[in-house]
Formats: C-alpha cells, structure tokens, sequence
C-alpha cells in the first residue's frame, strides 16, 4: 500500500481513502478479526477497491494507524501547547485528545512494530506534552517537586481511563468539556480530601 501521507491523491481518491479507513476503524473496532471484506462492505466499495489501496490487512492497519495519529498529533499541535498559557493548552489538548482517542478506538491501541511513521508520530505528540507539563510546573500550576514526565504518564493513563469508561457506557461522549474537566481536575488536585495545615 502506498503510505496515504507520501503522496496527494485526488480528492475523490482521498474520500475513498478516508471511507475506508472510517469504515475499517468501526468495523475492526467491533470485531478485532474483521476481514477486507467486511470491511469493504462497512465501506460500501468493492472488495477491489479495498486491495487496490491497501495491499494486505496489515498495510490497512498500518495506514489506520498512521490516519489515527496524524488526528492525534493535529488535535494537540490545534491546543497551541507552545504558545497557549499553558492551562488553556492543557484544557484545549485534553478535550481535543480525547475527541480523537474516542473516535479512533481501535487504531490508537494497535500494536505496531517499532520504527514506523506512527512511532515517529507519537514522539512528537509526546515531546509536545512533556514540554508543555514543563511549563504547567514552571507556572507553578504543578507543585515544584512533581516530575513534569511522570505528571504526563499520569494524564495519559487518566485520558485511557476516561476513553474506556466512555466505550463502556459510564461516561457520556457528549459530555467531553465536563469529562476534560474532571480529568484535569483529579490530575492537579487528586482525589484525597485537601491536607489541613
């Protein structure tokens, strides 16, 4: 398959592109072992149409991927994380990440082989976010002595949580600005009664 960010297609080529991969997020999303064929049918395009732009299931895969984080990477570049103050950035990329995470189940939990453009991707969306909690600690919006690293480890596992609960049916997925707050709210205050001085 040739890699669907190499190259500009066609605008009726990249609809078919984004049709597919949209079908295959929910199709796989549903049913990890989902063949091209069900997915061409979730599609509505030929079995063909499928193979003559995704030459295996894994090159499918790998461009699902691949679309999934280039959505990733936009939704925290769009938070402005190096020019924002950077609570406004935190909020902002908080409710765009999980927009994009909710959406793109599936493919933002696949399992690739390192050394890829979704690798190379999701550094970059790490690098971002390790400097903005950077900024959170020098603003003092993070205690002094917290390590900016491990508040990021924190908030991804916080965002998973919360898009699990979502697929799960606990959390509404239109309710994003109060689960984004809350979110934010338990990483910077926890959820231990507040120590008395």
């Amino acid at each position: 398959m040739t890699d669907v960010s190499a190259r500009p297609l066609r605008a009726d080529a990249e609809r078919t592109v984004r049709t597919i991969l949209e079908a295959a997020e929910r199709t796989l999303g549903r049913d990890p072992a989902a063949t091209m064929e069900e997915i061409a049918a979730a599609a509505g395009v030929a079995r063909t149409t499928v193979h003559r732009r995704f030459a295996t299931r894994e090159a499918l895969i790998l461009a699902l991927a691949t679309w999934a984080s280039q959505q990733l990477a936009a939704a925290v570049e769009q938070a402005r994380p190096d020019t924002s103050p950077p609570m406004v950035a935190l909020y902002q990329a908080t409710v765009n990440v999980l927009r994009v995470k909710i959406s793109w189940g599936f493919s933002m939990n696949v399992n690739l082989a390192q050394g890829n453009e979704v690798a190379a991707i999701q550094a970059g969306v790490q690098a971002a976010c390790d400097r903005l909690f950077a900024k959170l600690r020098d603003t003092g919006d993070l205690r002094a002595d917290v390590d900016p690293v491990w508040a990021r480890r924190v908030y991804y596992a916080l965002i998973h949580e919360a898009c699990q609960d979502v697929s799960a049916g606990r959390l509404d997925e239109a309710d994003i600005d109060t689960i984004a707050t809350q979110l934010i709210d338990t990483l910077l205050h926890g959820v231990g009664r507040p120590a008395t001085r």
